[in-house]
């Protein structure tokens, strides 16, 4: 009887596939996760630190709804000195509760009903549900593992029709760890650029790049005026719990997502942006030493685990970005779906089923190296157990 008040757009969306395998190795003692997007280091002392200072001094009221301007200005710097790339922190930068909030923003104010928006397949969880719930419809255009699961003009020029408005462009990559070179980002551009096509450039990972330059698609030659650049500080500065995200677009745009935001939201957190302000601006003075340490972490389990996962005797390649594995498990004639319950029942490791991020994750799963070493190798010791019991 109730489904009648629900609507049909939102009530066809499914739940996230990632979460059910999480609620069910929460009441399973000894389960390792392998599944869970997110880094095993707190938030550095000094910027939870900031935050306390902040509290105990009574600063609990609103701040502006684009957010503090001396954060804003901050993340002005950050992204002109790491990443070449110049935005009015005035009118060109809001922050939002996570980047999750500033792609759901930005879908919801450039989207009509109907518009078409291209994302690569596989790709993080929200993409697709929230351009269904902005009213518009998803087009998955395949990554394949012979492309190292890059984006190729080819397939996007492809994919694009009449309806085509926007492309989500997410490198480095959720779930893949792909990353793009200068070439390859130029070419997309390209198309970008014929086709009128707005750019949702997600880089929340772009500080957890190992291999090749860290390039901003904003800063790419005519580029900014069509992209509406995403990021935040849950990866690179360990703070997912704190939710602080930030978008950076023209100020026409902006100005309309902060409509959005301000009635929806008013608000991120002020103790959230007051750490945002530590984060960025320690690491300014301090050459991101943060960053480079947990980078530096991720980097030498990433080779740990590709390693590993090869001598298993999956076909894995190497990840670039982010903090993920990607494997195919196509030899073991299981499924996706049929790998990861039976290696959780199994042998208590917690994996994504790949085609939980798309279609063309099927026969993959994905395993996130922002775990302890030594949980890890019992995790590796454990899927090999379960491999060869096949």
């Amino acid at each position: 009887m109730s489904n009648r008040f629900v609507s049909p757009h939102v009530a066809q969306v499914p739940p996230s596939g990632i979460r059910r395998f999480f609620d069910i190795a929460g009441t399973m003692k000894g389960a390792i996760s392998l599944g869970v997007g997110e880094p095993d280091f707190v938030t550095p002392y000094h910027i939870r630190n900031a935050a306390i200072e902040s509290l105990l001094d009574g600063e609990t009221q609103y701040t502006p709804n684009m957010g503090l301007l001396s954060l804003r200005e901050e993340i002005a710097q950050y992204l002109s000195g790491r990443f070449h790339v110049s935005y009015d922190p005035a009118k060109e930068i809001m922050v939002t509760v996570g980047a999750s909030e500033a792609i759901d923003l930005a879908l919801r104010v450039c989207l009509r009903p109907g518009d078409e928006v291209i994302i690569p397949d596989p790709g993080y969880v929200s993409y697709a549900p929230c351009v269904t719930f902005a009213g518009g419809v998803p087009v998955a255009v395949p990554t394949l593992a012979a492309d190292e699961f890059r984006l190729t003009a080819a397939r996007l020029e492809a994919a694009i029709t009449e309806k085509t408005r926007a492309l989500i462009f997410p490198y480095p990559n959720n779930p893949t760890g792909a990353v793009m070179t200068r070439e390859e980002m130029e070419k997309i551009a390209a198309v970008a650029a014929k086709h009128d096509l707005l750019v949702i450039a997600d880089e929340i990972y772009i500080e957890l790049t190992y291999a090749g330059e860290m390039l901003s698609f904003a800063s790419l030659p005519g580029m900014q005026e069509r992209t509406v650049l995403i990021n935040g500080f849950s990866k690179a500065f360990a703070m997912t719990g704190w939710r602080l995200g930030y978008a950076c677009a023209p100020r026409e745009i902006l100005y309309e997502m902060n409509k959005i935001h301000q009635y929806a939201i008013m608000c991120a957190p002020r103790q959230a942006q007051v750490a945002g302000i530590q984060a960025l601006k320690h690491g300014r003075e301090n050459g991101y030493d943060d960053v480079a340490t947990m980078r530096t972490s991720y980097d030498r389990r990433r080779r740990v685990m590709v390693d590993a996962l090869r001598e298993m005797g999956l076909d894995c390649f190497e990840p670039r970005g982010a903090f993920y594995c990607f494997p195919s498990i196509a030899k073991t004639g299981l499924s996706s779906e049929e790998f990861c319950t039976r290696l959780l029942k199994e042998q208590k490791v917690v994996c994504v089923p790949g085609d939980a991020f798309g279609q063309s994750g099927s026969g993959h799963i994905r395993c996130c190296y922002a775990t302890g070493m030594q949980l890890m190798l019992e995790a590796f010791s454990r899927m090999e157990k379960f491999i060869q019991s096949l």
